[in-house]
């Protein structure tokens, strides 16, 4: 072989070692000494960016064409959720007969207004949540014709579907499932949920949380929440589960966490860990993306959490309130799967499109302060007495037995 090529060949061998030890070794020492290989290329992160991007264009189109669909309501005449009255009273559309209101014995407590004055039966299982409700309708007694109607005031709706409907009023329902009439619940009064040690007589009236949560929120500006997600909250049941195990897997993700309730025995009743403290609803503002979960029905939390001006992760689309459907998901809050199989993704999204979500947050956070007033709730009460009185086929007759509230 001539000297020629024996160099040639040499030179080729050095190359090849040089280009192995640049994809190979090319890497520092680790905590534990250990070389730490660096990526070969940019190939596998390129390819994840890509893949990641995918979805975020997913997302932001999403947002994109909810925001273009929306038309914000008329904050005059509380019409922003008016739909949800003639929806609700749509299958009594021909009237309600003497006999059908009379099903709904037992499903609620027994009001009659008579001559713009106010009667109730004397049992009611939760005095505070009855004087709430009383409390918005004596605001409208003398706009009201006479008329009765039966409240609930438990936690769970009482008309279902499979049945035939009862005409009974209930704050909250799934509306496949339920035919209940949806009224304000009497958490923007008084009778809200007792947490202690925070909240020992129950949340504290709507007005007054419509100043308190947003002072402090002006504390936290966007720019300096925490860029994870938050929840505190007790283990009504096993769907909350996913985001306790991903906050224990990636605290840097989320931070959520269960704290006791009443029927608190140990810690597997708190998946396994010592329950958290209760977190007041204004301290929670602190955070950037806030979970909203269903309790026994709708969360009484959902509209405080719009105050903090972050950006509100609300799971599963089944429960409602009467002011739900008016808010619409990418343009008030980002919609997060009952079973929670998309919430990493969508944190990972919130965290990586933060302009996007700042949005949505703002948004959320106006369309409560613009239509979710006291006014608008006594405007709604009003509406929905009115409209339900006109479909009354009977005239009441006050029950002599019953008291009057004023």
């Amino acid at each position: 072989m001539h000297f020629s090529a024996i160099i040639r060949y040499f030179c080729i061998f050095l190359v090849i070692c040089g280009l192995s030890l640049s994809e190979e070794e090319s890497c520092g020492t680790g905590s534990d000494g250990k070389c730490e290989t660096k990526p070969k290329d940019g190939h596998e992160r390129t390819k994840y960016t890509k893949n990641e991007n995918k979805n975020w264009q997913k997302y932001l189109k999403k947002i994109k064409k909810a925001v273009e669909e929306y038309k914000d309501c008329n904050q005059d005449d509380c019409s922003c959720h008016e739909s949800v009255i003639n929806s609700d009273l749509a299958v009594w559309k021909e009237g309600i007969s003497k006999e059908q209101f009379d099903k709904a014995k037992g499903k609620g407590t027994h009001y009659q207004i008579i001559n713009h004055k106010l009667y109730r039966e004397d049992d009611c299982m939760f005095p505070a949540r009855c004087s709430g409700v009383e409390h918005f309708i004596l605001e409208i007694i003398k706009k009201l014709p006479d008329m009765e109607m039966y409240i609930n005031v438990r936690d769970w709706p009482q008309s279902v579907k499979f049945q035939s409907p009862i005409p009974v009023f209930s704050f909250s329902k799934v509306d496949y499932e339920n035919w209940d009439i949806m009224y304000p619940a009497w958490t923007f009064w008084e009778g809200g949920p007792a947490v202690w040690p925070i909240y020992p007589t129950g949340l504290g009236r709507w007005d007054e949380q419509r100043v308190i949560i947003p002072k402090a929120a002006e504390k936290w500006p966007w720019d300096k929440k925490y860029n994870k997600g938050y929840f505190r909250g007790s283990r009504t049941s096993s769907e909350r589960d996913p985001l306790i195990l991903l906050s224990r897997k990636e605290p840097d993700l989320v931070d959520a966490k269960y704290t006791k309730n009443q029927s608190w025995r140990s810690k597997a009743d708190t998946l396994g860990e010592d329950p958290a403290e209760e977190i007041r609803l204004e301290d929670h503002c602190d955070h950037k993306y806030l979970f909203n979960f269903r309790g026994v029905a709708a969360s009484f939390r959902l509209k405080h959490l719009f105050l903090c001006n972050s950006v509100v992760f609300h799971v599963g689309e089944e429960w409602l309130e009467f002011f739900y459907p008016a808010m619409k998901p990418w343009v008030h809050y980002i919609p997060v799967k009952k079973d929670l199989s998309d919430v990493r993704e969508l944190l990972v999204f919130a965290k990586e499109n933060d302009d996007a979500v700042k949005d949505i947050a703002e948004r959320g956070r106006q369309f409560i302060m613009d239509h979710l007033r006291m006014e608008d709730v006594s405007c709604y009460w009003e509406k929905l007495l009115k409209n339900y009185a006109k479909l009354l086929k009977f005239k009441p007759k006050r029950n002599q037995k019953y008291k009057q509230f004023k």
